[in-house]
């Protein structure tokens, strides 16, 4: 970024305009950990089913159902867990409200201990307590977040859910692609499940170079590192289909 736009953006009325704003949510890593999911499991169940040497028709059924279920519950269990911590926020504010009522100096003690800690003291920490102690709301946030780590702000609980769930369906297709082509129009695709593993390969590693984003690593690596983890899962799957495989033939 170039120098005087550095500048720019860190004049005093750039600084006051960007915290005046409410802070946007990211909703990257419900993406991202959706759309990994969505392509191990789905790819693991077609390299399990694939092993066995069940039919296109069989891959198919078990990879929608795979896709459709196992990505309502991952969808489900990140609202249920982004909502917990929207609840144990507000649980935690009616809390320190109450407090603040009833014991007003401990609590007034509990925020002059924060702030020595950070390094205040004297004339500038009692500044800073009475400063903070003299609007509620400003007191009970600086509880929140100091006391309890706890951000002010939390993503939407249903926003999330259905970005893990678009991802999770959306990425988890992509090993399903071939089957149905080939189950669509017979011999459109040589071997299905080699080009399957080629299509999923390259998710993994768009799906890590954008990860890299939200973990800070450099894209090649995040990249190479999401490819290796779905490659591992997909080889155990396979390896646990070939090994069933005897059981499969005595039964059909």
């Amino acid at each position: 970024m170039p120098s005087d736009k550095i500048r720019a953006e860190h004049s005093p009325e750039a600084i006051r305009k960007r915290l005046s704003e409410d802070p946007s949510q990211n909703y990257l890593r419900d993406f991202i950990y959706g759309a990994i999911d969505g392509a191990v499991t789905t790819f693991a169940v077609v390299a399990s089913v694939a092993a066995t040497g069940l039919s296109t028709g069989v891959v198919i059924i078990m990879g929608l159902a795979n896709l459709l279920a196992d990505g309502f519950s991952m969808a489900a269990g990140n609202f249920l867990g982004t909502r917990a911590e929207i609840q144990t926020r507000d649980k935690r504010r009616r809390a320190e409200e109450k407090e603040i009522d009833s014991h007003p100096e401990g609590e007034r003690e509990e925020i002059r201990q924060i702030f020595a800690a950070k390094g205040f003291e004297g004339e500038v920490l009692d500044q800073v307590v009475d400063v903070i102690t003299s609007d509620k709301k400003r007191w009970v946030d600086t509880m929140i977040t100091e006391e309890f780590g706890l951000p002010l702000n939390n993503p939407s609980a249903w926003k999330a859910a259905g970005v893990t769930y678009l991802a999770f369906v959306v990425v988890g297709f992509i090993p399903l692609i071939t089957y149905i082509l080939e189950y669509l129009m017979p011999g459109t695709v040589g071997s299905p499940f080699a080009v399957a593993s080629v299509l999923t390969g390259v998710a993994f590693f768009i799906v890590g170079t954008l990860k890299s984003r939200f973990v800070g690593k450099h894209w090649l690596w995040e990249g190479f590192e999401t490819l290796g983890i779905g490659a591992l899962a997909a080889a155990i799957a396979y390896i646990i289909g070939l090994l069933l495989k005897p059981l499969l033939d005595g039964v059909v």
